[in-house]
């Protein structure tokens, strides 16, 4: 079958066809894989397709349509998604007219391999061309293979109001910019969602808006790297556009707590060498901008921080640390390491755990590394460091972290500390459960209170990671949503 590549200037023809609802009363399965950022992207296309006549379904045998959103940070993301198509492709020798697509970041790297040599999909979209997904379903349905992956300087879907899947009602995602220019070495991100570009700061403030007038009760800014947002303004500090205001992370995120103090704010991802002192003052003169900041080193040696073109030193990160404590001295701070990298020596591993011995993490997402193609680690340095190393490494990193978690867990048992109801606890129907400032997990019996409310709740006891206590004070949310 002929490859049908969708040129990026039909963007008037696709959005008549969005429109159309030539597909009214067809089911779309959509599964995330990956980061909160893909989360977020799945709530766009389902706003377009939703558009376009498709209601959603969980079941994958009543699917005419089925997208896997995915991911290709790591390889065994990869290896589930491969295992979901397999599982799929066994469906639709059942159902011949089922469409299967693959979205994200995975399918800009893969379109050629997913659909002609493993023939595993009919469809292949990349991040920033949703808009096209019911002109490319067109296709596919006259009997073509579909493919856009072309990447834009502009697109960040701001006038699209996401439906938000599988809601409580309560916590919503907001993408603030998209994209990515930092060449960290190890990273393909820059190579499958392109550069940056930030959201117009008035289309956030008014989604926040929305959403809090709606119910919800907290949002996470997203981006890959927050910190670099900037509006009206280039790198090199030229103005856009002359008469617009020009709005830096710090005074985004003090626009939207500023839309209602019941809504929290939280935010990800940051970089520790584009994180200023102003996001860290904004954040202690606002009680609802929770105090968490996740701030990623991926290692404790500056010779490795080097050839991952992280863009700082050790020192550099432990003045950051330091800033976060003289500012925010109740703040937790998360970090994600690698370990392993290229070249890594045993010294340069005990320096990643000296570091969080100094840091003393609340929480880690750790790993090995995982080469990934067209990358420059790739195409520079070789993958060197034995597995079963890396997996030794690995294993004394998380057992490390372990220690710091349960200790500083330890350290809310007998404070109080306001909380939002986000649902009932998995391991009890009697309990509730939400998240602190500091986005530990705490739980405590239900009593009057609803989910959308907030407690105030006195810790008596906890588990490595999560906190459990009585409620004292209820405060309800102030307009239920209907």
């Amino acid at each position: 079958m002929e490859e049908k590549v969708i040129d990026e200037n039909r963007q008037g023809e696709f959005l008549m066809v969005e429109n159309s609802n030539i597909h009214k009363g067809k089911k779309l399965l959509l599964e995330s894989y990956g980061c909160q950022m893909n989360f977020s992207d799945s709530e766009i296309v389902a706003s377009i397709m939703s558009e376009a006549g498709f209601s959603t379904t969980r079941d994958p045998e009543e699917a005419d349509l089925i997208l896997l959103n995915t991911c290709a940070i790591r390889d065994n993301a990869e290896v589930r998604v491969r295992g979901r198509l397999n599982y799929f492709k066994s469906i639709k020798k059942r159902k011949p007219e089922m469409v299967v697509g693959v979205l994200g970041c995975m399918a800009e790297r893969l379109r050629e391999k997913l659909i002609e040599e493993e023939k595993l999909v009919d469809l292949v979209v990349g991040p920033d061309a949703y808009r096209d997904l019911p002109n490319l379903i067109d296709q596919v349905d006259s009997g073509q293979k579909a493919v856009n992956v072309l990447l834009s300087r502009e697109e960040t879907y701001a006038e699209i109001t996401p439906v938000r899947l599988d809601s409580n009602g309560i916590n919503a995602y907001i993408s603030i910019m998209r994209g990515c220019d930092n060449m960290c070495s190890f990273c393909v991100v820059p190579f499958t969602r392109g550069r940056e570009r930030s959201r117009d700061p008035k289309s956030i403030v008014a989604e926040a808006h929305d959403l809090f007038n709606q119910g919800y009760r907290e949002v996470t800014l997203l981006g890959q790297n927050v910190d670099s947002y900037k509006w009206n303004i280039t790198s090199k500090g030229e103005i856009i556009t002359e008469g617009e205001p020009t709005v830096n992370f710090a005074q985004l995120m003090e626009m939207v707590a500023n839309v209602s103090p019941e809504l929290l704010v939280r935010f990800s991802t940051s970089h520790p060498k584009d994180m200023t002192d102003d996001v860290l003052h904004v954040m202690a003169k606002y009680d609802n901008i929770c105090k968490y900041i996740h701030l990623p080193v991926q290692s404790g040696s500056s010779e490795i921080l080097k050839k991952m073109n992280r863009g700082y030193t050790r020192e550099w990160y432990l003045e950051r640390i330091a800033a976060i404590r003289r500012i925010l001295p109740t703040a937790a701070i998360s970090t994600d390491i690698i370990t392993g990298f290229c070249g890594e020596t045993e010294e340069q591993h005990q320096e990643t755990i000296s570091l969080m011995a100094e840091v003393k993490y609340d929480l880690a997402y750790m790993f090995k590394y995982s080469e990934r193609p067209r990358t420059l680690a790739e195409r520079k340095y070789e993958d060197d460091v034995p597995e079963d190393v890396k997996s030794r490494r690995l294993t004394e990193i998380i057992d490390f972290q372990l220690k710091c978690s349960t200790e500083n867990t330890k350290n809310y048992v007998g404070g109080t500390y306001r909380v939002l109801i986000e649902g009932a606890s998995k391991k009890s129907p009697d309990f509730y459960h939400g998240r602190n400032s500091q986005s530990v997990v705490t739980v405590f019996p239900k009593g009057d209170a609803k989910p959308g409310d907030f407690v105030d709740v006195h810790v008596t006891s906890c588990t490595a990671v999560t906190l459990i206590g009585d409620v004292v004070a209820h405060y309800p949310r102030t307009s239920q949503p209907s």
